[in-house]
């Protein structure tokens, strides 16, 4: 890489990017080192390639600022030689797709804009009764006390309804649906990844049956619009009164109910191993449900940082903290790391529900920031309120395990022993 200056550090990249070496969870104690030492690092890795790995949160929040040297147009994340040749790939529904998450200015706006009145706080409160039912339901589903996997009977479940609601996505449909996002999100897991006789093949597969179930919703919309999102993208013109194509449409759905779903879910799971380590939070929220629900939430999202990283390409030389990447050179913006600076977070390690001001990147920032982060805090809130309100006693009942992936990172189980009660 072209840095000219000594690396105060020496680390094995791979602790940063591999997906297996996250089985045990996000890196803190490397990020803490890097922040600390070489907050813009450079990273060489046998099968990611080089890279930078930015740590601190002023750096990503000034690279976010500027799309026009720090491009997406490569895709979220650091890719081996096989995911590359997936990616370029005609024959691969996923590899022909493409998202917001993959476009700079302006097409990005133009984008953005298509469901960008969805999203808005005003436009979403039609969700309450939908998010507020779909909370007491998974909860009264615990029944009044016994032992479950969390994710598996709430956390993957409630946001799993929600989306489906705004997506159209018929009840039948979302068992199926869940098991494609964990092939989708989960690839790098042998617990989760989609067999086939080959990576390529698997993703083939996975990416026709995403096209199959969303083409389904999007000729249904066109023929008989109603008034939900699933309408809204189905209907959705450019600027030009063009419509929008076939390829973007379906990565419009594909990446709103995927990144939607996974980084939810991965929220909630991992804001319930908070609570269960910090029980005092647990408690403050269960006594004082109406004023601390929405600091709870963000500091869900800071703690836990569900996306880790995001990617960017350089289109023009830069300098970021006296490092120089060059043109061509692609860098990671750890969003985990940056949520837990010193520099922004006092006590940036501990889970602390009241914390104010709270500014997290979470949702990231910029041009980037969450489409759908209303509806996610929105979902949050439901579920934290409803299992605050009603929770009696609650204790893990097994130890946690992760999933394999360094992008959007998460626990795979979460034992809980509890008891409930009714709904009022």
């Amino acid at each position: 890489m072209s840095a000219t200056a000594s690396q105060p550090l020496s680390i094995d990249a791979d602790d940063l990017i591999v997906p297996r070496r996250y089985a045990s969870g996000p890196p803190h104690a490397l990020w803490r080192q890097l922040r600390e030492q070489s907050p813009v690092h450079a990273c060489s890795t046998r099968v990611y390639g080089d890279f930078w790995a930015i740590t601190r949160h002023a750096d990503i929040m000034a690279i976010s600022s500027q799309p026009e040297v720090f491009s997406n147009s490569e895709g979220p994340t650091l890719m081996t030689q096989e995911q590359r040749a997936m990616r370029a790939d005609s024959t691969s529904g996923l590899g022909m797709m493409r998202t917001i998450i993959e476009m700079d200015p302006p097409e990005h706006r133009d984008f953005r804009k298509l469901a960008s009145g969805f999203f808005t706080p005003r436009s979403i409160r039609s969700l309450d009764e939908i998010v507020s039912a779909s909370a007491r339901h998974h909860v009264d589903a615990l029944g009044e006390e016994g032992e479950c996997d969390f994710i598996e009977l709430v956390a993957q479940r409630h946001p799993l309804r929600v989306l489906a609601t705004i997506l159209g996505i018929d009840e039948k449909d979302e068992d199926r649906v869940l098991e494609l996002t964990q092939q989708l999100f989960g690839g790098d897991d042998p617990d989760l990844q989609r067999k086939g006789t080959s990576r390529l093949q698997a993703m083939q597969e996975l990416g026709l049956e995403f096209f199959q179930l969303f083409d389904r919703i999007v000729q249904s919309r066109r023929a008989e619009p109603r008034d939900d999102l699933a309408s809204m993208l189905a209907n959705a013109k450019l600027p030009n009164g063009e419509p929008m194509g076939p390829v973007e449409t379906f990565g419009y759905y594909l990446i709103v109910f995927t990144a939607g779903h996974d980084t939810t879910r991965n929220a909630i799971s991992g804001g319930m191993k908070a609570f269960l380590d910090n029980p005092d939070q647990l408690e403050l929220l269960k006594q004082q449900p109406d004023a601390y629900e929405r600091s709870a939430v963000e500091e869900v999202v800071r703690y836990i940082a569900p996306v880790n990283y995001m990617k960017r390409i350089l289109l023009a030389d830069a300098e970021v903290r006296g490092q120089k990447p060059a043109r061509g050179e692609q860098l990671a913006m750890f969003y985990a790391s940056a949520n837990r600076d010193p520099d922004v977070f006092e006590r940036p390690d501990e889970f602390d529900i009241t914390r104010s001001p709270n500014r997290h990147l979470g949702f990231g920032t910029g041009e980037h920031f969450c489409l759908g982060a209303h509806v996610a805090r929105m979902s949050m809130r439901a579920l934290f309120r409803e299992l605050a309100t009603r929770i009696e006693t609650i204790e893990p009942a097994g130890d946690p395990t992760w999933i394999e992936s360094s992008f959007v990172v998460g626990l795979k189980t979460l034992p809980i022993r509890y008891k409930v009660r009714p709904a009022a």
